[in-house]
């Protein structure tokens, strides 16, 4: 019998570059996924690199997308930021944050120690209810759009190999560890409960 499908959450710090990417290409591929950052505000490059654009998390991609057509047109192409937008408003409306999902993963993957941390800290705050074990994965990941796509294709295999393994539960350590051999990366895991 097949297994049932790994319900995934990918995360990072503002739900913009990174965690889009592994969430784009996460549902290609099939997967059940969502993603959020851990931020209290989102941040978006802006004119120099002390003075980011700031956005609240209710607002849409396609509000941030026209306002900083507005401000700089050309600066926001250059930079690539107006395109990562138009892709993340093909994928959901609006970031999300992971303080505020109360929905069940059983695996969530994080794109940096300090989002990990944010993670792993807001679970072990949670009430638990079900006791369901969510494993907890750091892949780090540079925030800038080429890294975002290797470490999504990473990401992808590695979910892949999860999905795949009868026990989950027993197999993970085996998994990240031949992962870790072959990618040259240390990955942080743990496991929290709901």
């Amino acid at each position: 019998e097949s297994t049932p499908p790994l319900r995934l959450a990918v995360v990072c710090c503002s739900n913009q570059n990174r965690s889009m990417e592994v969430h784009r290409v996460l549902s290609k591929r099939g997967f059940s996924v969502r993603s959020f950052g851990t931020g209290t505000i989102v941040k978006l490059p802006g004119p120099v690199p002390d003075k980011p654009n700031v956005y609240d998390f209710r607002t849409t991609y396609d509000q941030m997308y026209h306002d900083l057509l507005r401000k700089d047109r050309h600066l926001y192409t250059q930079n690539g930021v107006l395109h990562m937008l138009e892709r993340n408003k093909r994928i959901k409306p609006r970031p999300e944050r992971f303080q505020s999902c109360r929905d069940e993963f059983d695996l969530i993957i994080t794109c940096e120690e300090r989002v990990y941390d944010q993670v792993v800290e807001d679970m072990h705050s949670r009430e638990q209810v079900t006791c369901q074990p969510v494993h907890v994965i750091n892949v780090d990941i540079e925030d800038n759009p080429e890294e975002a796509t290797v470490g999504a294709f990473l990401i992808c295999k590695l979910c892949q190999c999860l999905q795949r393994t009868a026990d989950m539960e027993n197999d993970i350590d085996g998994v990240l560890l031949e992962f870790e051999a072959k990618s040259g990366k240390t990955f942080l895991h743990t496991v929290c409960f709901y």
